[in-house]
């Protein structure tokens, strides 16, 4: 039976935790064995996972998850926010594409919806929303922190919709 080890850092785990509970979630799991290696501020659980290899095509990263509903932010937020998440969502790709990850790997639809419904200005406003560690606060938090003070600036200008945001 083929095996898959993931690494999870003491830091910055949010990643690793959910790759691996996409992969538990998307195989046919046999067993699975960890251990802790204590390396000080580098410590990390070294996770073995044994599973049956699958025959049929391989799962995606963009396959839904299994019960998760789709969630319409259209209808869950105002015009004003949605114009906003919109924006979020192009930023979000672009960054994506410069690093060359999956777009939740950047922030999840979820965490642009809150970032909007809580107007987060400020590191602090980021560190608030669940599931978003250091890791993406260090390397998108002065990007996204910047584009929504920038859109909001821009917004109060204008009194209107800045460009780019089409529907």
């Amino acid at each position: 039976m083929p095996i898959k080890v993931f690494t999870i850092r003491v830091r910055h785990a949010d990643w690793a935790e959910r790759e691996l509970n996409q992969f538990v979630q998307s195989h046919r799991v046999l067993a699975v064995d960890r251990q802790w290696v204590d390396q000080g501020a580098n410590s990390f659980w070294a996770v073995w996972v044994e599973y049956v290899a699958s025959t049929g095509p391989a799962p995606t990263d963009a396959a839904p998850l299994v019960g998760k509903k789709k969630i319409d932010y259209k209808e869950i937020l105002s015009k004003e926010n949605f114009d906003v998440y919109l924006a979020l969502r192009n930023l979000r790709k672009t960054l994506a594409a410069e690093d060359g990850v999956a777009l939740y790997a950047v922030f999840t639809n979820d965490h642009l919806a809150q970032m909007v419904e809580r107007g987060v200005k400020n590191k602090s406003d980021l560190e608030q929303i669940a599931g978003i560690g250091e890791a993406r606060l260090e390397k998108y938090g002065p990007r996204v922190l910047e584009f929504l003070n920038n859109f909001r600036k821009v917004t109060d200008e204008t009194g209107g919709e800045p460009a780019g945001t089409d529907r």
